[in-house]
């Protein structure tokens, strides 16, 4: 990732930060004093979001079930910031809300939670390329006869 991510994004690689990458940012950057104390809009919830798929032949969505998620979403500086997390973690989850409102507010930690979500998009591609490169044995190859 060579530039600052969109928020989505943001958000996305957020919550696929392990606990042991995103928690001890936050805490890091919280006990610096640097950063305004942020406010809590709603505190870390757990509950069941529905998961939707998309049949890759005719392209149809269908419910696949439920996943557990937590929810968090703070404010710091009149800047809001937001997580939605897999699992029932509460404390990576107020976590990655605070790194998403710092990151939007463009404040001095902005460039280490880019650096964050580089680290986490960058692991995921090299998993993504693994696991294709695991399909990718398993395809097979027609020949024409003539």
């Amino acid at each position: 990732m060579s530039s600052t991510p969109t928020r989505e994004r943001r958000c996305e690689l957020l919550a696929a930060a392990a606990h042991e990458e995103i928690v001890p940012l936050a805490e890091r950057l919280l006990a610096d004093g640097t950063i305004p104390e942020p406010t809590v809009l709603k505190s870390p919830e757990t509950g069941m979001v529905v998961l939707q798929v998309r049949e890759p032949v005719e392209e149809t969505r269908f419910y696949l079930g439920e996943v557990l998620v937590t929810e968090c979403s703070v404010e710091v500086a009149g800047v809001p910031g937001w997580c939605m997390r897999p699992g029932d973690d509460r404390v990576a989850a107020l976590s990655g809300a605070l790194l998403d409102a710092l990151a939007a507010a463009g404040g001095p930690a902005t460039a280490e939670i880019d650096a964050l979500c580089a680290a986490v998009a960058e692991r995921h591609a090299s998993q993504e390329a693994a696991e294709w490169a695991d399909v990718t044995a398993t395809t097979v190859v027609f020949e024409e006869l003539t």
